[in-house]
């Protein structure tokens, strides 16, 4: 199937006289006929559930649709996209490790990986998209455990070029982990270029509704853990559950069976299956959406590069951006729906400006089916320092828009009154 049948079609295929549409398993809880298979569920000999806080029925059939969409072997839905990236590191880092990581990615992660990673005793070590392959290289030590980008960088709309990522992770026989939530798989299917885990924050163009909180983490099942040889996690015993070895019980899918029968297991970072149902139900139009979102923004950065009281804009679908060719080749059928600008005047021009926008709403969100803005320096980003800003691409005066997906006569009516107000 192609990726717009599959977003309707994956994951849940009724048998006869069973509900058309994906069913809520809203239990806790599961029933068994004998204790031998209940003890060969824990030994995980058989498939099945054993608890919610675990795998799911409904959650099961929406990882399962994610998963074919990705082009992965296996997915594992989480709480939260934070949720996502925690665990797709912890799943093979531990004190004492390191990553190597893009600086061009979410301010929310930044924080994750570069203060809360660091109590754990991991250290996070951050290259400039800038940055050459030999100092990348340079970073990468015998402790090192994966590299880490985002395929469109949350504000900045950097591009990240992931062939030449993987390239250095594989020569140093390390994973590479792709944050793939601006473009969707609908967009960008990272795997198809080296990337070896993808993750998502679901509660953006996913979802596409701002309805529901979630994350996911793709397994590509290409990653040769036992080749590489420096990943015990995964390819010997493990102690906390009976000796395990996930290379041996999940095969290609070994990453993504230890982060559920292990991490999921004891972090409990569980997406609740009404969550899952609501996620189901975006994914359905995801296809439908992306193509009008990216079509809006299109037009809306057009028209703001041409607006005598922008000052510039960011958007790697425009012939003049510096991103536009990393875009051709890895965005060909448009990047997302986000566009960054700064308003002539700074800071305060850029307040006044959102303060006078009546369809687009000033909301702590991005990427739904709604117009939206926000002043990332000041709100999402307000932890970094003006050194991490500068890195993660992002500017005093930046203004992020997430075109939605209304008519876009009325989004450029929208922003013609504001900008007449300063």
């Amino acid at each position: 199937m192609r990726i717009e049948t599959q977003c309707v079609q994956a994951g849940y295929q009724p048998e006869n006289g069973q509900p058309r549409i994906l069913p809520i398993y809203q239990s806790t809880t599961y029933k068994y006929d004998s204790a031998e298979h209940l003890g060969k569920l824990f030994d995980l000999s058989v498939p099945g559930h054993m608890y919610t806080r675990i795998s799911n029925p409904t959650v099961e059939m929406v990882e399962n649709k994610i998963a074919a969409l990705e082009g992965g072997v296996g997915a594992m839905l989480t709480s939260s996209g934070q949720a996502a990236n925690l665990l797709a590191v912890l799943n093979l880092a531990s004190a004492g490790d390191n990553i190597v990581c893009s600086s061009a990615i979410y301010g929310g992660t930044i924080n994750l990986f570069a203060f809360t990673l660091k109590r754990l005793g991991i250290e996070t070590r951050f290259f400039t998209p800038e940055a050459t392959d030999e100092e990348i290289s340079a970073l990468i030590d015998g402790r090192t455990r994966l590299l880490f980008g985002e395929t469109v960088a949350n504000p900045a709309l950097i591009v990240c070029d992931i062939e030449r990522l993987a390239n250095i992770a594989h020569a140093h026989n390390v994973p590479l982990v792709i944050d793939n939530t601006f473009p969707t798989p609908v967009l960008c299917r990272p795997i198809e270029f080296g990337c070896d885990i993808v993750v998502h924050s679901t509660t953006k163009y996913m979802d596409g509704h701002a309805s529901v909180v979630g994350g996911c983490i793709v397994d590509s099942g290409n990653f040769d853990w036992e080749r590489a040889g420096k990943y015990p996690e995964l390819t010997e015993p493990d102690e906390s559950y009976h000796g395990v070895v996930y290379t041996k019980s999940f095969g290609r899918a070994a990453y993504i069976g230890k982060a559920r029968a292990q991490l999921m297991r004891d972090f409990g970072c569980t997406p609740q299956p009404i969550a899952a149902f609501i996620l189901n139900l975006g994914l359905e139009s995801l296809a439908v959406r992306m193509e009008r979102h990216c079509q809006n923004a299109q037009a809306v950065a057009e028209y703001l590069e041409k607006h005598p009281k922008v000052s510039w804009v960011n958007f790697p679908g425009l012939a003049s951006s510096p991103q536009h060719a990393l875009a051709q080749k890895y965005l060909p059928n448009g990047v997302c729906g986000v566009v960054s600008f700064g308003v002539r005047g700074g800071r305060a021009a850029a307040m006044k400006f959102m303060d006078s926008l009546r369809l687009a709403q000033i909301v702590v969100h991005v990427a739904d089916a709604r117009t939206s803005v926000l002043h990332p320096a000041s709100t999402t980003h307000r932890q970094l320092t003006d050194e991490q800003l500068v890195d993660a691409g992002i500017s005093a005066d930046l203004v992020r828009l997430s075109v939605g997906i209304e008519n876009i006569e009325d989004i450029l009516e929208d922003l013609a009154q504001a900008f007449d107000q300063i």
